[in-house]
């Protein structure tokens, strides 16, 4: 049987759509966007009306729309593209949460060689950061704060439009990474007065490689990727049509969906929860928000019938091995397996949040998946609980 794929907040498959989009500037129209010959005139049009397409879909004004290899370069850039204007004027904090992908955190730790002064927010248990936290710890030296949107592994969803009106209330610059909530949650940046935004394609059924920074207009920003006049000399590099191209579809096709997949990924887990409710009674948590988050990702930690913690490890295997694809909030370090930094920052102890993982829905996957994945489940717990 094909393996059962609940893993979408790491990737989706292309969409059929998407390809065929792409396929004439992965072939004919294979020019480079600044040449100025014809085929390179036709590959410009194409970048140009995706770009148009990706800041209707979400409130921006084209000029404000720049292309990037992903997420991960996109919220390097615009962390330390702010930071670095920001620090020419004596600004070295910037404002986030211990919860932040490790793009935002680790890039964030970088400043700290420059002088920055990091400061983290305590979230609750739920990972709910409030625009009060916010603007409390805004002062003088602080040049930006960076919260994303949506948590990418237990789904919160954060008060983006709250939290950039306390932010401008003193004159400071808000950035959102939105790679888990663009194209499943309505994002206007000009509603919600977002100045900074980072996105990625392959979270919605996109091409890998390929991403956007939204740069509002007349905010204090520099440059991070050098090297060519590209992207009005915000980025340098050779522009990848064919992603940008399939970027656009993708974005466009979710959007136009979005209200049916956000009832498709309610409906499977609301199954999937009363489901695992009659299986294995007391024998689960949820992590994150059970009403203030998205319905498409959700956090489980698992428990023997002593309430010990079950090796998430071992869990994550077992399930590939009846092929099903989960993932664990876990990262393999020098052979050591570490606990997922969002569930120690939520207040999990070590044990709970080494025995989670995590399922995320996508448009293609069923109830009947589901019911699979619990009788897997159910036997797989049975069994490691009678060898614990």
């Amino acid at each position: 049987m094909e393996p059962i794929y609940f893993d979408n907040a790491a990737t989706t498959a292309l969409d059929p759509s998407v390809l065929e989009e792409m396929m004439p500037y992965l072939s004919g129209s294979f020019a480079n966007a600044n040449s100025a010959h014809q085929k390179g005139r036709e590959a410009k049009v194409a970048v140009e009306k995706a770009r148009d397409t990706i800041a209707d879909l979400i409130g921006a004004d084209p000029s404000e729309i720049v292309f990037t290899s992903g997420g991960t370069e996109s919220d390097n850039a615009i962390v330390q593209g702010v930071y670095a204007c920001g620090h020419k004027k004596g600004k070295k904090k910037i404002i986030s949460s211990p919860l932040e992908h490790h793009a935002v955190l680790h890039t964030i730790e970088c400043t700290k060689l420059q002088g920055g002064e990091p400061l983290y927010l305590t979230p609750d248990s739920t990972g709910m950061i409030t625009a009060e936290q916010v603007s409390e710890s805004i002062d003088e030296q602080t040049s930006l704060v960076a919260l994303m949107h949506v948590n990418n592994e237990i789904g919160t969803v954060l008060p983006v439009q709250e939290i950039a009106m306390a932010c401008h209330e003193q004159g400071v610059a808000f950035f959102t990474d939105s790679v888990q909530s663009i194209g499943k949650l309505a994002v206007n940046v000009q509603d919600s007065e977002i100045d900074f935004l980072s996105m990625s394609a392959h979270k919605i059924y996109g091409p890998k490689g390929i991403g956007f920074m939204y740069i509002r207009q007349n905010t204090t920003w520099m440059p991070w990727l050098h090297g060519g006049s590209q992207e009005r000399r915000r980025r340098g590099g050779t522009l990848n049509v064919p992603g940008i191209v399939g970027m656009a579809k993708a974005l466009e096709i979710a959007v136009e969906n979005m209200v049916s997949f956000q009832k498709h990924s309610a409906g499977l887990r609301s199954h999937l929860l009363n489901k695992l409710q009659t299986a294995l009674p007391n024998q689960f948590q949820i992590n994150g928000s059970e009403t203030n988050g998205v319905p498409h990702i959700l956090n489980l930690s698992f428990f023997n019938k002593d309430g010990r913690g079950v090796d998430g490890e071992m869990l994550l295997l077992n399930l590939d091995i009846e092929n099903i694809c989960v993932s664990n909030g876990s990262a393999c370090t020098s052979g050591a397996v570490e606990p997922s930094h969002v569930l120690l920052g939520i207040g999990l102890p070590p044990e709970k949040a080494t025995s989670s993982i995590r399922i995320s829905f996508g448009k293609h996957n069923t109830t009947q998946e589901v019911d699979y994945f619990i009788e897997k489940l159910t036997l797989i717990l049975n069994r490691m609980t009678a060898h614990a």
